[in-house]
């Protein structure tokens, strides 16, 4: 497609790569103009999301984190996996407050931060195999013409 462009990174799961994550993905977005709240939103769930691979997937071992983007016109679409430990029930890990490290101080919010921030989320996981994120944003003045056409 004419409209698409892709990009693919991995990287350590040391925490200290979050921030690299959350900057590479928002450079990668800025082909779409977006405006500083929507690269805002997007580098807080991809944050919420390496940070779940970091800490609940691999407990601080290192692995590895792939991401992929993809933008398609005015979407930008990013694929978050690890190949951790996986998550036994999704749904009741989508649920705010709920966390498996409350001695971590870890406030349950992740999920929830990402449902509120993109407009797409998908969650897959299988236990001893891994998680995948699955995020979308409509960009700018893709809102408005994605509006029009779903009425």
């Amino acid at each position: 497609m004419k409209d698409t462009n892709e990009m693919e990174v991995v990287f350590d799961s040391r925490s200290t790569n979050e921030g690299f994550a959350r900057v590479t993905v928002a450079s990668f977005m800025t082909q779409l103009n977006p405006t500083l709240e929507e690269v805002s939103d997007v580098k807080t769930a991809v944050s919420e999301a390496v940070t779940n691979a970091i800490i609940h997937g691999y407990e601080n071992e290192v692995h590895k984190i792939r991401i992929v983007c993809r933008t398609k016109g005015h979407k930008i679409c990013i694929r978050i996996e690890d190949q951790g430990k996986g998550i036994e029930n999704v749904q009741k890990a989508m649920e705010p407050l709920f966390t498996t490290k409350p001695e971590l101080e870890r406030s349950g919010m992740g999920f929830a931060f990402m449902e509120a921030f993109m407009d797409k989320l998908e969650v897959t996981s299988k236990p001893g195999k891994g998680t995948t994120v699955y995020m979308e944003k409509i960009i700018g003045k893709g809102r408005e013409a994605w509006s029009t056409q779903s009425l």
